[in-house]
């Protein structure tokens, strides 16, 4: 198949099961000059379906960008949730809480702005209620780090996913030189070697290309 096809798919479950109510955000982002590497729609109903499933009334995003995923997260937590997201870019931030706000769903929504790792820290030091779902999506060269930060702030039970770990495939070129794929190996096999860890990775085609994610859940005693 081709990714022409693969996009035409995207087109039917979008029309079918997702909707597109909220493609006001995607063409505030674009007239924003913010990059288009937002989740697709598809995916961001799936986080959306994810966040349901596992009953996740507080989720942790690294990575706003325009708010489009933080959107459906949002969404998904209810009235009484929260989601706490980190953007590095201001300008993404602003542009993000004018979308929630648009979407109904600012108030569940808090942005720190600021360089992740840094906020992770700050965070970490709140002592914060434990968060059911972690969605990474930033800067890939830290996807490990990130990871370390999750398992610090969840309990047994939750849920850490980390999207854009595939890259084309080159995911399996143990010689690849790209820094990016060499993040997204280590995160795996940070996720195969950590013991309060279990998870997987899938593949994923459609309108944004061939990439994929990775879905780990936090082990209890009893695991």
């Amino acid at each position: 198949m081709t990714s022409a096809e693969w996009a035409e798919v995207d087109r039917y479950l979008v029309e079918t099961l997702v909707g597109d109510g909220d493609s006001e955000t995607l063409r505030a982002n674009a007239a924003a000059g913010l990059p288009a590497i937002d989740v697709s729609p598809p995916q961001g109903k799936f986080l959306y379906v994810i966040a349901k499933t596992a009953r996740a009334r507080r989720v942790l995003e690294i990575g706003t960008l325009g708010g489009y995923s933080t959107t459906w997260l949002a969404r998904a937590v209810g009235k009484s949730g929260q989601v706490v997201t980190l953007e590095f870019e201001p300008k993404h931030a602003e542009v993000a809480r004018g979308n929630l706000d648009r979407a109904g769903v600012g108030e569940r929504v808090e942005i720190r702005v600021g360089a992740a790792l840094d906020s992770l820290a700050v965070l970490a030091e709140e002592q914060p209620e434990p968060f059911d779902l972690v969605f990474i999506d930033a800067d890939k060269v830290n996807n490990s780090n990130y990871v370390r930060w999750a398992l610090r702030l969840t309990r047994p039970g939750s849920v850490i996913i980390v999207d854009n770990v595939v890259r084309n495939g080159r995911i399996a070129d143990a010689d690849s030189a790209d820094a990016a794929v060499r993040a997204s190996r280590d995160v795996i096999e940070l996720i195969a070697a950590e013991p309060r860890l279990d998870g997987t990775g899938l593949q994923t085609v459609g309108g944004k290309g061939w990439d994929g994610f990775a879905y780990a859940i936090v082990l209890g005693e009893d695991d």
